[in-house]
């Protein structure tokens, strides 16, 4: 009987005493977050204005959406902050009500649990691992097109396959599902870390269609996982008021909405980060490319996925190898839709790069 554990991205307290290892001695290279950390700049800031949680927040976020509507070049009435991507999802979708929803995998497990409160039946669409995790826009549609479906949901830039869709497929993909009575709701996480955002992002497209709504947060970018902010952007003036008449007074404590107000104009912090995940994220592709060890996939994000080409040895077998030497990262046996042996792992600083590179040489 196979026994091996099954551990999963944040499982490191588990992790840590299945092997009996202290998590200061892990480098973690399986949470997808800015290594640089949170700014420090903003921390400093965030100290010196701790007064702020001794009154409510505005509860319509007014300086906030400012500056979001600064940094994202749209309009501050598309904007609605929320308590992380996590209960955006959820009033998304308790909002729209779907009734048949296509999701696009292998993905984040966090839309399908939200999903299986709201009645909705679900199916997914495979990306192909010979396509290197590309989406065939024309299939896509012809799928759509055939399964009756009123909603789908999108991670772009993918996790786990660290994949994209591009801006021209994304408009026509886009103009598809509106004329199918389909709505999108696009997770854009990781989409600060693409090479090009420009081409990734779908949030201009917010002023086109309203069928859209795109979330964001800070937890991966912007290394905030425990502030709770997120962001969805919006066209459709209804939907997002539907979406708003849901939410929880003062979703968003003060400290929280200050933060954001800060980290959106670090663009020292911004530019830093960038140069460090993009430089190191090229470097680890082009070294591992040249292996005869794993397939490496076009990265559009902060981390990589890999998969095992020795016979024999498994996604558990590397994981386990690398843990062991003090460096956590994914093993992607957890994901749905992703048949083989996978792992994944995030941009780290580069000397903690460097010995994730000989060891899963090694291996």
């Amino acid at each position: 009987m196979n026994t091996r554990p099954v551990f999963h991205g944040s499982d490191i307290e588990k992790i840590c005493g299945y092997y009996h290892l202290n998590k200061e001695d892990i480098t973690n290279f399986g949470a997808n977050v800015n290594p640089l950390g949170l700014s420090d700049s903003v921390k400093k800031e965030l100290a010196s204005h701790l007064d702020v949680l001794s009154s409510y927040p505005d509860r319509d976020y007014t300086a906030l959406r400012s500056v979001l509507s600064a940094y994202c070049q749209i309009p501050a009435d598309f904007i609605l902050p929320g308590n992380g991507s996590s209960e955006l999802i959820s009033l998304l979708i308790d909002a729209r009500a779907p009734k048949h929803t296509l999701i696009l995998g292998p993905t984040y497990s966090e839309y399908s649990r939200e999903l299986s409160f709201s009645g909705s039946t679900q199916e997914y669409y495979h990306l192909r691992e010979e396509q290197d995790f590309a989406l065939d826009v024309d299939d896509f549609c012809s799928v759509l097109d055939k399964g009756g479906y009123d909603f789908l949901i999108l991670c772009n830039p993918n996790n786990p396959t660290s994949s994209a869709i591009l801006h021209d497929d994304m408009e026509k993909l886009l103009s598809f599902c509106a004329d199918h009575d389909v709505f999108v709701m696009i997770d854009e996480t990781y989409v600060e870390f693409a090479p090009d955002i420009d081409a990734v992002t779908a949030v201009p497209f917010t002023k086109k269609f309203g069928n859209l709504c795109v979330l964001r947060g800070v937890s991966k970018f912007f290394a905030a996982p425990g502030m709770r902010l997120g962001y969805a952007v919006t066209g459709n003036k209804n939907f997002l008021k539907k979406m708003k008449e849901k939410q929880i007074p003062w979703s968003l404590n003060s400290i929280g909405a200050f933060a954001g107000e800060l980290l959106f104009q670090d663009k020292d912090y911004i530019d830093r980060t960038r140069e460090l995940v993009l430089t190191e994220c090229s470097r680890m592709y082009e070294a591992l490319s040249q292996q005869g060890a794993y397939k490496v996939y076009p990265p559009y994000a902060n981390f990589l996925l890999l998969r095992i080409l020795k016979e024999g040895k498994t996604a558990f077998d590397v994981f386990e190898t690398c843990i062991k030497r003090g460096l956590m990262i994914r093993d992607c046996s957890s994901f749905q839709c992703l048949d083989g042996e996978f792992v994944r792992f995030c941009i780290m600083m580069p000397e903690d790069n460097s010995r994730l590179l000989e060891v899963l040489e090694a291996v």
